[in-house]
């Protein structure tokens, strides 16, 4: 039996995030029962449950403000350490969601080794790039990078572009590295076209099927909502521009909101979060087109879910971006009038056009983002365990 911890996500069932959502269907889909799954959960107790056969472990959080998910981490990572040690377990790997926590993992590897547990870390994407970050976390998060990427035996990443960021920023540490990519659903939607919950969201906003232009994705800078909303406005087209995210008014909104002046045009919506997957999967199938302003690393959830479900995808022209949409998306940079005109060209495309866009990218997410492949290379990965790297 190999023991695989999971720690670094907020736990399953998921409700929201990217890291939820990974360590859900992997203990959903598994198929290979030498494998037993532990996943720190964050939670109010410290109980235990069982979730897709896997136990489940809860943590308790403590509302430090930006350190508690590094608590969190280290107090789960300490938590499996234990657990092992107790209950005399051989064969198990610790990985690591994300690099919050290097440090802690640079005075404790030693232990690791001598107790035979390995270490396997997601680095996710450029965590320390992140606008909303201040300068001290910032080189925090480089430096918790840095020590990440020394002391774990194994780096998983589900992007080539940052494989390839690891490898040449970390050369001198010669890094094992993999690449599995995230997955996402290929099914449709089961919500009917007038499912009633569809039909109340669509009235509540009066937004009409086919006519708006769809993002998804948190409210932060980095996800270019000033260049989007500020380019759409700039745009002929008559469809809406329908905003799902948990917008705030803080410094960034007030920002927004002097730079683009986007109250004043009634295209512009922000309609505030849906958490019900069936319906935002149905949403995204009956936009006209996605609008993926990301470009700070990874392969995102978003762009994915959007791939598999919307047809047409005007995506920022970054590496990251390019590597999974290829030829199924259209691509626009930060420049002046660059995506105005690219909406306008798009907004009168011919159906039979769009068919054959949105065939290129479900085929490319079917191909190589199917939840099936990604947790097949996963279990493959982890039958390594009992050997060498």
């Amino acid at each position: 039996m190999v023991n695989i911890f999971i720690i670094g996500s907020k736990g399953i069932p998921a409700k929201y995030g990217g890291f939820e959502t990974f360590v859900d269907k992997l203990t959903f889909h598994k198929k290979n029962n030498n494998i037993k799954y532990h996943v720190a959960c964050l939670s109010d107790n410290e109980n235990e449950f069982e979730h897709n056969g896997a136990r489940c472990f809860n943590i308790k959080g403590i509302n430090i403000g930006s350190a508690k998910a590094v608590l969190y981490d280290v107090h789960a990572l300490r938590k499996c350490e234990r657990y092992i040690k107790q209950n005399n377990l051989s064969n198990c790997v610790i990985c690591i969601l994300a690099c919050r926590i290097g440090p802690c993992l640079w005075l404790c590897k030693k232990r690791l080794e001598k107790s035979g547990i390995k270490v396997y870390v997601n680095p996710d994407g450029l965590e320390w790039k992140r606008t909303k970050w201040n300068g001290f976390i910032k080189v925090y998060w480089k430096l918790s990078e840095r020590l990440m990427v020394k002391h774990a035996d194994l780096l998983v990443c589900d992007s080539v572009g940052i494989e390839d960021y690891i490898k040449t920023e970390y050369k001198k540490y010669k890094p094992k590295t993999v690449f599995i990519a995230y997955g996402a659903d290929v099914e449709k939607s089961k919500l009917e076209g007038n499912d009633q919950k569809l039909v109340k969201w669509l009235n509540d906003y009066n937004i009409d099927k086919k006519q708006y232009y769809l993002i998804v994705g948190r409210f932060v800078p980095e996800n270019n909502y000033e260049v989007i909303i500020r380019e759409f406005m700039k745009s002929s087209t008559k469809r809406d521009l329908v905003i799902i995210t948990n917008v705030e008014k803080n410094k960034f909104y007030d920002k927004l909101l002097i730079t683009t002046q986007f109250t004043g045009d009634k295209r512009v919506k922000f309609v505030g979060t849906v958490y019900d997957d069936q319906l935002l999967k149905k949403i995204r199938e009956e936009a006209y087109g996605y609008l993926h302003g990301h470009e700070v690393g990874g392969t995102n959830p978003s762009l994915l879910e959007a791939l598999a479900s919307t047809s047409l995808n005007l995506l920022l022209d970054v590496n990251f971006n390019k590597e999974v949409g290829k030829d199924g998306a259209f691509y626009f940079n930060k420049n002046l009038g660059d995506l105005s005109k690219l909406i306008d060209e798009v907004d009168n495309h011919k159906d039979e056009f769009i068919d054959e866009i949105s065939l290129k990218a479900k085929e490319r997410i079917r191909q190589e983002y199917s939840w099936d492949k990604i947790v097949k290379a996963y279990e493959e990965l982890f039958s390594f365990v009992r050997g060498d790297l």
